[in-house]
């Protein structure tokens, strides 16, 4: 009897072996940046370091305001041409002291700067103001009288809005304490003559200096500020504290109400 031929099975399919390392395709780091920006952040940096070095070098006679803008930026704003933004905000606000003594809120919403940009700039007006305070803070005021208008004047020229600040002496006319007491608008800054006494009194004082800016540029005394420096001196001279003068602050200029027989 012939024996039935069965069917032989088809062969099995060769698996093949993993590619070895070597041969697998290479993707680029997730990192990595197109070669385009590279070379912009390459010559950003070069233009930081070159502007850094000028500054150095030649002080800031050697740069102009939008450059010392730039180097305020520089390490807020990392990886970025900051020296259209640097102009952009000195045109915004009208000039390098306007920027500097903007109020925060001011410089992130028509300036468009982050926290760290605000800061960065801050931290050169307060930087300034207690440079030129520690000339004036417990010495005689009559014999420091230029740096005390000095201080004044970066402390208020550009300030938006009223800011109005009380100076306190002792018997021996010594600044014991630079106050601010009120911030107002535009155009006013309440001040409450109890108020003021009622700090005087507390601190000791023997005699103050009034203070407060024009936004508006001019430094003349309104009627308004006439009114308000005869009630807090008549107010003051009840407790036998001495109102020594009024001083009004603006980009213009200053005005002494004693300089000008208003006291």
């Amino acid at each position: 009897m012939a024996s039935r031929r069965r069917n032989a099975d088809p062969p099995a399919p060769e698996t093949p072996e993993p590619a070895a390392a070597a041969d697998l395709p290479l993707e680029p780091p997730a990192t990595a940046e197109p070669l385009e920006v590279r070379d912009a952040a390459s010559l950003n940096t070069g233009h930081r370091e070159r502007l850094r070095q000028r500054f150095v070098a030649g002080g800031a006679d050697a740069v102009a305001d939008y450059e010392l803008v730039e180097l305020l930026l520089f390490s807020a704003i990392p990886r970025r041409d900051v020296k259209p933004l640097a102009k952009q905000l000195l045109a915004e606000f009208g000039g390098l002291g306007e920027l500097l003594a903007a109020d925060p809120a001011q410089l992130e919403r028509r300036g468009g700067l982050g926290l760290a940009a605000v800061a960065a700039l801050k931290v050169v007006q307060a930087a300034a103001q207690r440079m030129l305070r520690a000339e004036v803070m417990n010495r005689p005021v009559l014999n420091s009288w230029d740096r005390l208008l000095n201080y004044l004047s970066v402390c208020l020229k550009h300030q938006p809005a009223e800011q109005f600040r009380l100076l306190f002496l002792d018997r021996r006319n010594t600044l014991i304490a630079d106050e601010v007491q009120q911030r107002g608008t535009v155009d006013h800054a309440p001040v409450y003559p109890r108020e003021v006494v009622r700090r005087a009194l507390e601190l000791h004082a023997s005699a103050v200096i009034m203070v407060h800016n024009h936004p508006s540029g001019d430094p003349a005394p309104s009627k308004a500020d006439i009114d308000m420096t005869r009630q807090v001196a008549r107010a003051l001279a009840g407790v036998n504290v001495v109102l020594h003068d009024h001083l009004v602050m603006a980009r213009g200029g200053h005005n002494s109400f004693k300089a000008m027989g208003l006291l």
